[in-house]
């Protein structure tokens, strides 16, 4: 019998990796075929829309791709501005606001974390006409300070920072901060945030990509070609001026992801650490 269930085991183990090596091939193919393609002519790509053999033509591609007011360079700063910031004052802000529901007792505390429940309710594209209005009657357009502030009130990070401080972070360390004469933001910054490493990385790559691929909000705010991000950029590839060219296309799709999976490659290893350590201890 012990001898069954190890082959069972092993069986079982086995089907897991294939399944687990299928998957993880199904969600590589597309990036894998998007890059190769970035190196090929568009009669490559007609020929055979699918090739495992890299070309000689990504020059030629990104020779025609910044021909045509396609300015990657410009694109890539104003994203990993718009990134940059959104991510830092999201992150910050929301640690700072779930300290204070997790640290202090004030009457209006249950309230106030009703209230935050409620704003993650309402979808974003309800507010963007209210908030258009605003930054047109300000005169405050083609501006990515107007995309990056509003990133201080978010909401569902404020939740996750919360539920994760909660048992992450003891009160008794806070206090012994205190005793010791240490202020509430040398506490904060010097003690608490350490602690809050592994969800402040695992936030930070969710922030990240998903205030790198925004397009509606910046699509609206920002006319001036030298404010444009690059999903505003691969908007444009849809234009008469790029739809035969489908290997610059491809590679202008590659220059917008690669920053993506370089974040992802450098901050994954918190995602576990972070999961695990919120699933023991909540």
């Amino acid at each position: 019998m012990p001898q069954s269930k190890k082959a069972q085991d092993t069986i079982l183990k086995t089907i897991v990796l294939i399944v687990s090596i299928i998957l993880a091939a199904m969600s590589l193919l597309p990036f894998i075929i998007m890059i190769i393609n970035s190196t090929r002519s568009t009669y490559e790509i007609q020929q055979h829309a699918v090739s495992f053999i890299p070309s000689k033509y990504l020059l030629s591609n990104f020779k025609i791709l910044t021909g045509k007011s396609f300015n990657p360079l410009r694109g890539f700063l104003n994203s990993l501005i718009l990134s940059g910031g959104v991510t830092g004052l999201a992150l910050y802000f929301s640690t700072l606001t779930a300290y204070g529901l997790v640290m202090y007792d004030w009457k209006a505390k249950r309230a106030f974390f009703s209230f935050i429940m409620a704003i993650m309710m309402i979808p974003s594209t309800i507010t963007i006409i209210g908030f258009y209005q605003m930054v047109y009657k300000l005169h405050m357009a083609n501006r990515l300070i107007v995309l990056i502030l509003p990133a201080i009130a978010s909401p569902s990070l404020v939740f996750f920072m919360r539920q994760y401080m909660k048992p992450a972070v003891s009160p008794s360390l806070v206090e012994s901060a205190r005793i010791d004469g240490a202020k509430e933001f040398f506490t904060f910054n010097a003690i608490v945030l350490p602690i809050m490493k592994p969800a402040i990385a695992t936030q930070a790559i969710f922030c990240f990509v998903s205030s790198w691929n925004e397009l509606f909000r910046p699509l609206i705010l920002l006319t001036k070609q030298d404010k444009y991000t690059l999903p505003i950029m691969i908007s444009l590839l849809k234009g008469d001026i790029y739809k035969t060219e489908y290997g610059s296309i491809y590679l202008g799709l590659t220059l917008t992801a690669l920053p993506l999976i370089i974040v992802y490659f450098i901050l994954s290893k918190y995602i576990v650490a972070g999961v695990a350590l919120g699933s023991v201890k909540g």
